[in-house]
């Protein structure tokens, strides 16, 4: 039995297997291991999903879907093609994408997976990743969060006894920060913190308003597809930075004349105050944790954009060491997913080790708040898990009544930090009846019961009847019920998937548009003639003649491709 693991990551996802005593990444149709969180619709209702669709997104900006992963857990809804779509939906359409790599690539069906989420992943954004994986025939044999799967990735559990590291997540969406200890064969989370809206797309979004603002060119004024271009062009620039003290970005765009000259020093100082959203957390994590940076025998960087030279200097200065990097980030936490399948799946060549995490949130509920005189503030939120707390736990709290005959209770459900209940996220809600007797005397108990998939159940329990109410917060936000999901199974059912052996000669036409619409005058022709040439080649449906064809193309375009600067 293979069981995957999988990275369903903001900007790219990744998927491995435990195979042959190691860890073995997956390839996708096109060969690369990485594949884009990117979702087409086109216009016979046909979805692309990875590097293709990517190229759709500055073609067809209308019906392309990115970074659909920063609404988990949220009623948003994204248009392609005029159809809406969720985010768990969207997913859905990269998870099947990667199980089919799998599939392919291991000879045979794939019905399981360890899905990784960042760790301050809430209740309702793990609820909706194991609600994607169901709509394509994925159990999720465990959610892993993603600073766990890179230390295993990292081999940390085969460390000396008591190894102190934390792990810095920083992806294209989303920023962890876990620490953690190996003692005795068990991998402990102490603490973790972070931000589900800081990464990497954050500080491309700075470029790309310094560079319109070095134009003088107002956001507003682009076009989708402009726009879409700028931020292709500012990705390179990122990437460029990296290794560079400046890049000079030639004209792109219409009606635009002048070169820009972005300076990597300027780049760190348009960035400071991300840089200073990123130390917080990791303050929160050391202080949850009680331990110092001088407490850690390691740091390690995890993530695509951690690659950034200014934030790896911003955390050597923070913990007095240059922090580790050996693995590659993009795809280290896939393959700590893949090795927790294989631990799973009780491959005899993994030594198990235990894995224990903690609740990334503090889960409460709402309580009477006497000092409410003008009722503004509501009811005062009462934790009963507190946020690190090592999972799966289980605890409860005794509540009274605080009116005469009063015969209903409402347990409204909450997660965050906030002292004020209406600052906090609401979860859910149960009501139940009571017999009626004076203030105090009826009691209820609450018992919240937290997994180590991060699913959160609440049992109450009348006291004097013995009377309880049970429920697994299904009304949380952004939440699908069972008839959502089998609605979703057959949205996605209905839409037809292009074939695997025919999506490099897509990737290439797709390319091959997105050059043709940025050129002009000669080039633009002959685009156009090399992309009418490829496609007659398509239409033999000769596979030696598409080979050559595809061959004779690719060569004739990289000079297209060349970048501006």
């Amino acid at each position: 039995m293979t069981i995957a693991g999988i990275d369903l990551g903001t900007t790219n996802s990744a998927c491995a297997v435990w195979k042959d005593g190691r860890v073995q990444m997956i390839p996708n149709r096109l060969g690369d291991m990485l594949t884009p969180s990117v979702v087409h619709i086109d216009s016979e209702n046909k979805a692309t999903v990875g590097k293709t669709a990517r190229e759709k997104l500055i073609t067809h900006p209308e019906s392309t879907s990115a970074l659909f992963k920063r609404y988990m857990g949220t009623t948003r809804q994204m248009i392609l093609n005029r159809q809406k779509f969720t985010a768990p939906e969207l997913s859905a359409f990269v998870l099947r994408s990667l199980k089919e790599d799998a599939e392919t690539f291991s000879g045979e069906s794939i019905s399981k997976a360890v899905v990784s989420v960042p760790a301050y992943f809430s209740d309702a954004q793990r609820k909706a990743t194991i609600q994607a994986a169901d709509m394509v025939g994925l159990n999720v044999e465990r959610l892993i969060n993603e600073p766990t799967a890179a230390a295993i990735a990292y081999g940390l559990h085969e460390k000396p006894e008591h190894t102190r590291f934390m792990v810095i997540d920083l992806g294209g969406g989303t920023f962890d920060v876990s620490i953690m200890e190996y003692f005795d064969g068990v991998l402990e989370v102490h603490s973790s913190a972070g931000d589900n809206f800081l990464g990497g797309e954050d500080f491309l979004e700075l470029l790309v308003q310094k560079y319109l603002s070095s134009l003088n060119v107002n956001i507003k004024s682009l076009s989708k597809s402009e726009l879409s271009k700028v931020y292709q062009q500012m990705e390179l620039v990122k990437r460029k930075l990296n290794s560079a003290d400046q890049v000079i970005v030639e004209p792109f765009l219409s009606n635009q004349s002048d070169s820009v000259t972005l300076l990597s020093d300027e780049f760190e100082k348009l960035a400071l105050p991300l840089l200073q959203r990123i130390q917080r957390p990791v303050e929160i994590a050391l202080r949850d944790a009680r331990l110092t940076p001088s407490d850690l025998d390691d740091v390690l960087l995890v993530g695509g954009a951690t690659r950034m030279k200014f934030l790896r200097s911003t955390v050597a200065r923070m913990f007095r060491r240059m922090p580790s990097a050996n693995l590659d980030p993009d795809m280290v936490v896939a393959m700590g997913a893949a090795i927790q399948g294989g631990l799973k799946a009780r491959d005899a060549a993994l030594d198990d080790v235990v894995l224990t995490d903690v609740c990334p949130y503090s889960l409460g509920i709402g309580m009477h708040n006497e000092n409410d005189k003008t009722g503004t503030q509501g009811a005062l939120f009462d934790p009963i898990i507190e946020r690190n707390t090592i999972i799966p736990v289980s605890r409860e709290q005794r509540y009274v009544t605080v009116a005469d005959n009063q015969t209903e209770l409402k347990v409204v459900i909450f997660q965050g930090e906030s002292r004020l209940a209406q600052n906090n996220i609401k979860l859910g809600d149960l009501e139940i009846t009571l017999p009626k007797a004076k203030a105090g005397e009826q009691s209820i108990v609450v018992r919240f019961s937290y997994d180590i998939n991060g699913l959160l159940e609440v049992d109450v329990q009348v006291v004097s009847t013995g009377e309880r109410l049970n429920t697994v917060i299904q009304n949380a936000p952004g939440s699908l019920s069972d008839t959502d999901i089998g609605k979703s199974r057959e949205k996605l059912a209905a839409l037809k998937f292009h074939p695997r052996d025919q999506e490099i000669n897509r990737e290439l036409v797709a390319r091959a548009e997105r050059l043709f619409e940025g050129r002009l005058n000669d080039e633009r022709e002959y685009i156009r003639h090399m992309l009418s040439d490829f496609e007659a080649a398509l239409e033999t449906q000769d596979d030696r003649i598409i080979e050559t064809a595809r061959r004779e193309f690719t060569t004739r375009l990289e000079p297209f491709e060349r970048p501006l600067f």
